[in-house]
């Protein structure tokens, strides 16, 4: 492996609950390092890049919320989410946004750090991989798959990935299915770090527009992305970040706003 320092774990307090989902503070760096290090590790590890959309699903479907129940980290992917931990007391200077995280991650990770790819387009998947390897000439990405793959094939993709060993295993499947492919695969993975970067495939391949900068500072991606595919998104994005403005408003007013919430039918309540 590279020479490159490790920092240690973060202390369990880096993290604060909204919504019942406990949120990571952390930054660009500090979650870099720590992923070289959980790599290092035996057994596989999961990440979510979690934004507004997420967190309001695990509190409203007790399924979904059994199914990130395999996450070992919540990265505050949106700024609704970073705004929220401020109100707790983090101290968080912006998201970690997968997409970035992404491109940072392969730039800190070159040869002997190993990456698999998982998801996308073929077109898109060769895009990211071209993308990745222009940013990185030192890159090393063992092996990759498309995410249109029938259930027959899922075996053999497991297989590949425990063959080749990577030690960074990119999903980009889109929400719910990369969450439901890491809750079926972790368990059998024999090691690496697991992230669920969704939308980073087409935003670092090229073959989707990211929101303006000015857009992603104010929170507006989700309508930037409802208005680029409003019918894939449109309704998804009304819905849930109606919920998730209500769970908060609810969960405030009842003095529960940053509290851990029960895992089970408790939180059917009149708001649910």
């Amino acid at each position: 492996m590279s020479a490159t320092t490790v920092e240690p774990a973060p202390p369990a307090d880096a993290v604060r609950w909204v919504l019942g989902t406990p949120l990571r503070v952390t930054d660009y760096d500090a979650l870099i390092a720590e992923c070289q290090r959980l790599a290092r590790g035996p057994g596989p590890v999961a990440v979510d890049f979690t934004n507004a959309h997420i967190v309001t699903m695990r509190r409203r479907d007790a399924a979904f919320r059994d199914t990130t129940a395999c996450m070992d980290g919540f990265i505050p992917d949106g700024m609704p989410l970073v705004w929220c931990l401020r109100a707790a007391g983090a101290k968080l200077r912006d998201r970690v946004y997968g997409p970035e995280f992404m491109r940072r991650c392969v730039r800190a990770t070159p040869a002997p750090w190993t990456h698999y790819l998982l998801g996308g387009s073929e077109d898109c998947l060769a895009k990211l991989k071209s993308a990745l390897t222009t940013a990185n000439g030192g890159v090393q990405l063992v092996g990759a798959h498309h995410g249109y793959f029938s259930p027959d094939d899922e075996g053999k993709i497991f297989g590949e990935i425990n063959r080749l060993s990577p030690d960074f295993i990119w999903v980009g499947l889109g929400t719910p299915k990369q969450q439901e492919w890491i809750q079926r695969n972790k368990p059998r993975l024999r090691r690496g770090v697991v992230f669920a970067v969704g939308f980073a495939f087409d935003v670092n391949a090229g073959t989707k527009p990211d929101a303006p900068r000015w857009m992603q500072r104010a929170g507006l991606t989700w309508l930037f992305r409802a208005a680029s595919e409003p019918r894939r998104l449109a309704g998804r994005y009304l819905l849930h970040n109606s919920l998730f403005l209500l769970y908060l408003l609810w969960d405030g007013l009842r003095g529960r706003l940053f509290e851990p919430k029960p895992r089970d039918a408790v939180e059917s309540d009149a708001c649910a």
